[in-house]
């Protein structure tokens, strides 16, 4: 029997109503809890009160029968049960809930530790890895200082093109064209040279890195050209 079901025994016992094993557990319960024995000092003395009281006559004069004793004590042995069976109800239900939250807090520390670990790299498929891993064309123009690199990734819908430009006077807008064999232009990307342009004395960065693509594949093109938009200079032809 636990210490909580015990608790509720200091009533019946005061009354005399507990059944020998539960009376053998609550007296061997009731020196080492304090409350308990409190509870029963004072239970006591309301029990001998009872128990100095007669029968009290009704207003016609005539006296009630009490109850046998055995009815009394059967129905406190009822309540008695009723209340242990809700207290162990309650308690079941408590140790449930802890398991539920129990089970919950792993399940959370679980997640945590999973996300504390470090995500797997992920592939690098920007512009540095297209100019380190693509086919890769250089030159540079002696008129105009520009100097570039330009790769190709063969893709099922055309080609991917990467640029990295260095030496560009700014300010200018430009685009790097694709020449095909039968000299049409095709358009690869357009950008904006800053005044102090780039790679430069003075110009914040040292080169420019962008990437585009067009419809032609590598080997439908025949050469690269940064132009001026507008005048339509060229500022670097790169074979291809």
């Amino acid at each position: 029997m636990s210490a909580d079901m015990l608790h509720i025994d200091v009533g019946a016992y005061a009354l005399g109503l507990l059944e020998e094993p539960d009376r053998r557990a609550f007296e061997a319960h009731l020196p080492t809890c304090m409350p308990c024995h409190e509870e029963l000092g004072e239970l006591r003395g309301i029990a001998q009160t009872l128990d100095g009281i007669g029968p009290i006559a009704d207003p016609a004069g005539t006296i009630p029968v009490p109850p046998e004793p055995a009815v009394v004590s059967d129905l406190m042995r009822h309540r008695i049960r009723r209340q242990r069976r809700h207290r162990a109800a309650r308690a079941l239900a408590a140790a449930a809930a802890g398991v539920v939250l129990l089970g919950g807090a792993l399940g959370t520390g679980f997640t945590l530790g999973a996300d504390r670990e470090q995500a797997p790299p992920q592939p690098d498929t920007g512009t540095a890895a297209l100019m380190r891993d693509g086919q890769q064309v250089s030159a540079s123009d002696s008129g105009t200082g520009v100097t570039g690199t330009v790769a190709m990734q063969d893709k099922a819908w055309g080609s991917r093109i990467g640029l990295k430009l260095s030496k560009v006077r700014g300010p200018l807008k430009c685009e790097l064209v694709a020449v095909d064999g039968r000299g049409n232009a095709h358009t690869v990307a357009g950008w904006s040279v800053p005044a102090k342009g780039y790679g430069l004395p003075g110009s914040a960065q040292p080169h420019l890195t962008l990437q585009g693509g067009t419809a032609l594949n590598p080997e439908e093109i025949s050469r690269f050209e940064v132009r001026t938009i507008g005048e339509g200079r060229t500022l670097l032809t790169v074979p291809a």
